[in-house]
């Protein structure tokens, strides 16, 4: 569960990074407002707020939809606004990531793929995303160790992850700290297979690039 909630966040997460990033680049000021909006309030409210807000706020939500449709109980399940709201919290932080390394890749790029009648969308996949993946991929990494580790909040909306199992298991033998310190051993071990495919994907991502040795 703590992987497949990890997995969909960083998912939704990745696509609200690389939206904010272009509205923030973006030659519209009414876009770049949007952007800087975003990834203000978001990083300026605790992960644990956003948490019970995307809960309980969706569900109140839900249940005046469902009231309209003769289903007063509808409701969002936690999986679904546990992956919203550490979604929201990774995006705001991988935005400027992204804009970092959209902002390293030289424009001349861009205009020389017009020149030769590059539609936007082909530069974007051809000749952008390439360099942007190269160039983002430590800073994700870390933002991605970060809500794996995130992902134990959501233990207070009763999601059966690592934390909540732990919380269980310590209430139901009072040995919280066999569990507790079991809990902390899988995390640990998830982070090692983490950082080794990190490693993978960089070592991939860099093929063809000169080392600088100093």
């Amino acid at each position: 569960m703590t992987i497949r909630l990890s997995l969909a966040s960083v998912a939704l997460g990745l696509l609200l990074g690389l939206l904010g990033a272009s509205a923030k680049i973006s030659n519209s000021a009414a876009l770049r407002g949007v952007g800087g909006f975003y990834t203000s309030v978001v990083r300026g409210v605790p992960e644990t707020l956003w948490v019970l807000m995307a809960y309980y706020g969706t569900t109140s939500i839900m249940n005046w939809l469902g009231s309209h449709f003769g289903n007063p109980y509808l409701t969002l399940s936690p999986f679904a606004a546990g992956t919203i709201a550490l979604a929201l919290c990774f995006g705001a932080y991988a935005t400027e990531v992204f804009r970092g390394a959209l902002l390293s890749i030289p424009p001349g790029q861009r205009e020389a793929g017009l020149a030769l009648g590059m539609s936007r969308l082909r530069i974007f996949w051809r000749i952008t995303m390439p360099q942007l993946w190269r160039v983002a991929l430590p800073g994700l990494g870390n933002l991605y160790l970060i809500l794996l580790k995130d992902t134990a909040l959501v233990s207070l909306i009763s999601l059966e992850e690592i934390m909540r199992k732990a919380q269980v298991g310590a209430n139901a033998t009072k040995e919280p700290f066999t569990f507790y310190f079991m809990a902390a051993l899988i995390y640990l071990g998830l982070t090692v297979i983490i950082m080794a495919a990190l490693h993978w994907f960089e070592h991939r991502a860099n093929r063809g690039y000169a080392r600088t040795e100093l």
